[in-house]
């Protein structure tokens, strides 16, 4: 197991930005894995358009792997297109699930959690953050729409 928790992620895990919560957000998901009990809650907040994320606040109780891609998302996810955000979290998904090759672009960093693919009880806690993240853009839009 030690794969898994090398340097770059612990160090990820260690310096999660936007910690916290959204005091004006679209959307708020928590979202829990029932395998290990970590949890992730996501706020977002969309652009005046809809088509991007203006600000996050994430709140992870999660292991090292679940904070390590906490840290990545809310590092990146500011003037992310909600496609952008989604794809990241289908890319890990199939990284982690089908062996396919990391995500690309902004979200490049989640390759440091390539390893996790051999241990399949790590990836709910893995895919968390983006979970709750694309679950949160689904909820904004559908409140915008409204």
């Amino acid at each position: 197991m030690a794969d898994l928790y090398h340097n770059r992620v612990l160090e990820l895990a260690a310096n999660i930005p936007n910690l916290g919560t959204l005091s004006a957000c679209d959307a708020s998901v928590e979202k829990v894995s029932r395998v290990c009990g970590s949890s992730v809650r996501v706020d977002i907040a969309l652009s005046q358009d809809g088509q991007s994320i203006a600000a996050i606040a994430v709140n992870p109780q999660a292991c090292a792997l679940g904070q390590a891609a906490t840290a990545i998302l809310s590092e990146h996810a500011v003037s992310a297109s909600i496609d952008e955000v989604r794809q990241a979290r289908n890319d890990l998904n199939d990284m982690l699930k089908k062996g396919a090759e990391p995500p690309q672009g902004r979200f490049w960093e989640l390759r440091h959690l390539a390893g996790v693919r051999d241990y399949p009880p790590r990836h709910a806690s893995t895919m968390l953050a983006f979970d709750a993240a694309v679950s949160a853009i689904a909820k904004a839009c559908e409140a915008t729409s409204a």
